[in-house]
């Protein structure tokens, strides 16, 4: 892997997961030194990122990370939900049933993960990337594919905020199922109503959980 691609791959996911948050300053000898790069891909890797709206310069500051913009997160949901749906249906029609087979065995068993404490939320969770991955690969569209990724690494940092509801998990567990059964069905209508459900379910559980913190920080300031 290029030391760029590396560097860039270390400060998304810092950034993604919350130890960068936002307002971060990310200073170019310090993240050198601290990620084993030079200052070149270094810099790369802060272009990649501002490309994705992760970070921005500003003068005097320099790079820092982006504030996540609970207002817009409505409006980021819009977008995700005319694109996942629209993703679901081409997955159902051009999918590779084993794939989805397997998935599907693995989301019926989804509720033992979530009985298993961080490990077993980690684990959950890298199930939903790989359920992501496969309807990805299955929809067979890089313009649609790259799109849907910049919305997603979005939606990924305000999910953050969120609290991590095991009774909402374990509905979006079984969302997740109902998604994968339509697609394994070849039922297209029905995997874009899944699909459908589970986002607006999802939507609702992130205002709820996000809205009181953000009206309290907005009623001291």
């Amino acid at each position: 892997m290029r030391a760029s691609d590396r560097a860039y791959s270390l400060l998304r996911e810092e950034i993604l997961s919350g130890e960068l948050p936002a307002g971060a300053l990310l200073a170019e000898v310090e993240q050198s030194t601290r990620l084993g790069v030079s200052r070149t891909p270094l810099r790369e890797a802060l272009s990649r990122l501002a490309a994705d709206g992760l970070v921005s310069t500003h003068s005097g500051r320099g790079v820092v990370v982006t504030d996540v913009s609970i207002e817009r997160v409505t409006e980021l949901f819009e977008v995700r939900q005319a694109l996942e749906e629209q993703a679901a249906r081409l997955a159902a029609r051009r999918r590779d049933i084993p794939v989805f087979e397997a998935l599907q065995a693995e989301f019926r068993q989804a509720h033992s993960l979530l009985g298993n404490g961080e490990a077993g939320l980690r684990e959950y969770y890298a199930l939903v990337a790989r359920l992501d991955a496969a309807i990805d690969d299955a929809v067979d569209n890089p313009f649609l594919v790259a799109t849907l990724a910049g919305v997603r690494t979005h939606i990924a940092r305000i999910r953050r905020l969120s609290q991590d509801n095991p009774e909402r998990l374990r509905e979006a567990a079984q969302e997740h199922l109902m998604i994968v059964d339509a697609i394994v069905d070849g039922s297209e209508s029905l995997a874009a109503h899944a699909t459908q459900l589970h986002l607006y379910r999802s939507l609702k559980n992130i205002l709820g959980s996000i809205e009181p913190e953000v009206l309290d920080q907005r009623a001291s300031a």
